[in-house]
């Protein structure tokens, strides 16, 4: 529901009652660097805040600010096949993200957290062939649970 006279917006269980965003690029500080993850994280974040909220993106001195960086991105065996060998079935591939939210209407409101997710992919194949499909899997997750944290009201 809108209240446009007292700058409330609700949606999906959200009450925000200011008007600007500013999110600055996530910094991509993990080892394991991929080129494109700190644009497509960034604006997945931005894309699903401003459809959900009504904000207006603006460079500087916004009602909230999210700023962060990546800071791990990671493969791991998730699943061993055969426990003679040892020989991996599953691996993992989990980003984590650290996200500084400022809240200028609601100081309390205000959180610096990690946000981490993963997806498995067989280990008998190379991670280029699912590393699309995950990074847009784990980056829409990670994009509703800092959204969740910043706005929605569980």
């Amino acid at each position: 529901m809108l209240f446009a006279g007292c700058g409330v917006y609700s949606f999906t269980g959200a009450s925000i009652p200011g008007k600007t965003l500013m999110i600055q690029t996530l910094e991509n500080t993990s080892s394991n660097v991929v080129p494109t993850l700190s644009a497509s994280l960034t604006e997945k974040i931005r894309s699903r805040i401003l459809s959900q909220t009504g904000l207006t993106p603006v460079q500087n001195n916004a009602d909230y600010e999210i700023t962060g960086s990546i800071t791990s991105y990671n493969v791991t065996v998730s699943g061993v096949g055969d426990a003679q060998t040892a020989q991996a079935s599953q691996n993992r591939l989990t980003i984590t993200v650290q996200v500084e939210f400022k809240n200028k209407m609601d100081e309390k409101a205000s959180f610096k957290q990690s946000f981490s997710r993963f997806d498995d992919f067989p280990a008998n194949q190379p991670i280029t062939s699912h590393e699309a499909r995950m990074m847009e899997r784990i980056g829409n997750e990670l994009a509703d649970d800092i959204f969740n944290k910043a706005f929605v009201n569980w």
